[in-house]
């Protein structure tokens, strides 16, 4: 891997300029090392404002291309990516906390590729409707009236996102927008904003005008604010947390921005009696580390038919013994750190409660002791739906599970839940699991298997979001509708 050049001089993108900001920089922590990797950026208020204007007024050239046109400046920024990006893992492993292989298969390779792959194939977004008989009105003669949906692209994104995994996250967000025919301004979390800064230098490699993509960065809320309320920015795409999320609809309604957001999660996985155990708790194993927890899909509330209770906790017991935590950069481990210290102290608070609560510390809950924030996997068996715990979202790698009595109060307990991301069902048949996960208040359900479809609408219900995105429905996301209609 290449080294990581801890004094660069980073600057912010507007206009298709690098510029010096305004505030100048702040210092971004390696989660492993608890040391200084970079300096970051930190724009004004001002900054933020010109970035948004730059996207504005390269808006109407970039909309007035055909859909092949910008499909084609798709293509060419993810083969600058194929040949650029490999270059990038030690920074983005570094800056993010991820173990090697995440950091080389998900955090740079794989779907951020792919997402510009899949945008760069042009997608047919206009619908004729079959004409429609219209007998004589004050509003004209009898006919048939025909018409054509149309989708419009919204004007200017702000795409703002999370710390988990930046680059695909953003690459989900400004492919669909710029292939509708969008332009953008990105602003990352303040964590890891530096491969974003990365991509940065590869939009200009693969020659995308000036202004379609803008990146400003910093560690306040005040810039991803003014993005919030600028008049030149017509929509806000948001990943992160539910409260953050109703601040910007708060402060979005003004200029009726559109929103599309993915908030917080706190998945249930239900089990029935006839469930396959030693499956379901390899689901459950193959997330439970994964990125040290923080990935807003994984099934964190097990709910368990109360037969099969005993061996699921002693399994999921055995199935954390072999997950390995400690450096990331090694080969065979399976849970690095978490963000920052701030955010260890958080999940070890919920786990804390938890405990105080009344629930059994089956694995985990000890600081490792190790250099780094890290959280070592963690059980809590015999909770209760008002817990803390079991309530909210810790983002970390803190699992827990109830027993249930039979497959209403499974579903009862499962969307006992202000969230409503992705949960999953368990079960003998796959009938039983197909009516048990229509009736989960989720947006997305896993049937038998923790593997979702790619291509299917991703979203969440109640606190966990608005809209859907990914295929299709990605690129709709970014789009007004327009009706346009004519006499036959």
């Amino acid at each position: 891997m290449a080294s990581i050049d801890k004094d660069r001089e980073w600057r912010l993108l507007i206009a298709g300029e690098w510029v010096e900001p305004d505030a100048g920089t702040y210092e971004i922590i390696d989660p492993h090392t608890t040391q200084v990797m970079g300096h970051a950026p930190e724009a004004s208020v001002a900054q933020a404002e010109a970035a948004a204007s730059a996207a504005r007024q390269a808006s109407t050239a970039w909309k007035g291309l055909s859909r092949g046109e910008r499909c084609a400046h798709l293509a060419r920024l993810a083969d600058v990516l194929e040949t650029e990006s490999p270059a990038w893992v030690s920074l983005v492993r570094a800056e993010t906390g991820a173990t090697a292989k995440i950091a080389a298969t998900l955090q740079v390779g794989g779907p951020f590729i792919d997402r510009f792959r899949y945008y760069s194939r042009p997608i047919n977004l206009d619908e004729a409707l079959p004409p429609l008989p219209q007998g004589k009105t004050g509003l004209g003669p009898a006919g048939l009236v025909s018409a054509m949906v149309h989708r419009q692209p919204v004007g200017v994104v702000a795409a703002i996102t999370p710390y988990n995994f930046p680059l695909t996250n953003v690459a989900g967000k400004i492919a669909p927008a710029l292939a509708a025919g969008n332009t953008v301004v990105i602003k990352p979390a303040p964590q890891d904003p530096l491969g974003i800064l990365m991509l940065g230098e590869a939009v200009k490699n693969a020659g995308l005008p000036d202004g379609v993509v803008n990146i400003i960065t910093g560690s306040g809320p005040e810039a991803p604010a003014a993005l919030v309320a600028s008049r030149d920015v017509d929509m806000i795409s948001f990943t992160g947390s539910s409260p953050v999320g109703t601040q910007i609809m708060r402060d979005g309604a003004p200029t009726m921005k559109r929103l599309l957001m993915e908030l917080g999660g706190k998945g249930a996985l239900v089990m029935t009696e006839d469930a396959d155990v030693n499956a379901a708790c390899q689901a459950i194993a193959s997330v439970w580390g994964f990125h040290s927890g923080q990935i807003c899909t994984a099934p964190t509330r097990v709910i368990c038919h109360r037969s099969i209770y005993d061996k699921t906790v002693e399994t999921l017991k055995m199935f954390a013994g072999f997950m390995k935590v400690g450096d990331p950069t090694a080969d065979d481990t399976i849970v690095g750190p978490v963000i920052t210290e701030a955010h260890r102290d958080r999940v070890e608070g919920f786990i804390e409660s938890g405990v105080a609560a009344g629930a059994t510390l089956v694995c985990g809950g000890q600081r490792p002791d190790l250099p780094g924030y890290f959280v070592a996997p963690t059980l809590l068996a015999d909770c209760t739906p008002d817990m803390h715990v079991v309530r909210e979202e810790a983002f970390g790698p803190v699992v827990v599970i109830m027993p249930h009595d039979g497959d209403d109060e499974a579903v009862a307990l499962a969307n006992q839940s202000d969230y409503g991301l992705f949960s999953y069902v368990y079960a003998g048949d796959m009938k039983r699991a197909y009516a048990i996960g229509k009736r989960l208040e989720s947006g997305n359900v896993g049937l038998n298997s923790i593997q979702p479809h790619m291509e299917a609408p991703f979203g969440g219900f109640k606190m966990s979001g608005i809209g859907r995105d990914r295929g299709k429905w990605g690129i709709e996301a970014y789009t007004e509708i327009q009706s346009l209609s004519w006499m036959a």
